[in-house]
């Protein structure tokens, strides 16, 4: 089994080097500033903070605000504009312990790491260094409302980069390795969460990085390759549907299929929907603490998609004799939606474990 994951993490690398071969630099850090507007695409920003991440708990620090130490910075990930990582950090003005634990905290498409600050002050009041970054084309690292969607279609065009995940959890690799090396951090005790496309990037990232030590993907986890045989692929592809589109048209098709559903992951993410995909990658997370929360009528992430991987991760766990650090929550009559609930055993699965 050891072998054969770091097979896999190897083959995964691999993968993410293939297109960034000749954009490799020294990790180095510049210093930022607060965003004052953030850009948010899609439909713009919504108008009301999310109910789910309000619900955080927090603890009652006196004087919270004065005590709250924010750093603004980028990480130099590789050569380029998109190899330019905006990071914000919330941390407590204390000095006890001298390392302490960290979340990272992951947004989900079209929005930016200043959405997530709810989840990063709750965290920061319980003593966590909590850290969000900006994803591949997103916050910072966008200029205007399309250019996520832009790169994903010039990705499909050109298939020299990777916008949807991959290129991002290159970010959190060297995010980890920015981590593992702070003074004030615990590099044993580094825990990762996200929303959708960011629950897809803590996924992938603690696949692949044994560093993250505790793992809870929120609505993210899915079986791509059992959407694309089972027909159940509409709602992931309605998310970023203007690509394709565009490759639809380049495949001389009609209508979207399961032909271009293959051919476009294949593309823009090789191996997503083969051998990197869930019932491959989910099980290799262990003995590490991993909770996944999904919505039992999640369109995006079809439970029955995850049965085998599930199964499979458990198992896993079972095998290290660590059954206990493993648990899939399907939250009844839920769709693709962050929860109060799923916000709350987040929290608590990081209380326990990290």
């Amino acid at each position: 089994m050891a072998a054969s994951a770091q097979d896999l993490r190897s083959e995964y690398l691999q993968v993410l080097l293939s297109r960034r071969r000749d954009l490799q630099v020294p990790l180095s850090v510049e210093q930022g500033s607060p965003v004052k507007e953030p850009l948010y695409q899609g439909d713009g920003r919504p108008l009301v903070p999310s109910e789910a991440m309000e619900s955080c708990p927090r603890k009652e620090v006196e004087n919270f605000k004065e005590k709250l130490v924010e750093e603004n910075f980028y990480l130099i990930t590789e050569s380029g504009e998109q190899g330019r990582v905006p990071v914000l950090l919330l941390r407590l003005n204390d000095t006890a312990p001298k390392r302490k634990p960290v979340v990272v905290l992951l947004h989900s498409s079209y929005k930016c790491k200043e959405w997530l600050r709810p989840l990063l002050e709750a965290y920061a009041s319980r003593g966590y260094i909590s850290v969000a970054i900006d994803s591949r084309y997103h916050g910072e690292r966008a200029s205007n409302k399309t250019t996520y969607i832009d790169a994903l279609k010039l990705s499909w065009r050109n298939g020299d980069t990777m916008p949807f995940i991959f290129d991002t959890v290159w970010d959190l690799i060297k995010l980890a390795d920015h981590l593992s090396a702070r003074e004030d951090v615990d590099p044993s005790r580094i825990g990762i969460t996200g929303e959708s496309l960011g629950g897809m990037h803590a996924w992938f990232s603690a696949y692949v990085d044994t560093r993250y030590s505790v793992v809870v993907p929120i609505i993210g986890v899915q079986a791509f390759r059992w959407a694309i045989d089972n027909d159940m692929w509409q709602a992931r592809v309605n998310s970023i549907k203007p690509l394709f589109e565009e490759a639809r048209v380049d495949l001389g098709k009609s209508e979207i299929d399961a032909e271009v559903v293959e051919k476009v992951w294949d593309k823009i993410a090789p191996g997503m929907a083969s051998q990197f995909d869930a019932l491959y990658s989910v099980p290799l997370i262990a003995p590490r603490p991993l909770l996944l929360l999904n919505g039992a009528e999640d369109p995006r992430c079809p439970v029955p998609g995850l049965q085998e991987a599930v199964s499979r991760a458990a198992n896993a766990y079972e095998e290290v004799g660590s059954a206990e650090k493993f648990m899939f929550i399907a939250e009844p009559g839920v769709g693709h939606r962050m929860t109060v609930n799923m916000v709350k055993e987040a929290s608590d699965w990081f209380d326990r474990f990290l």
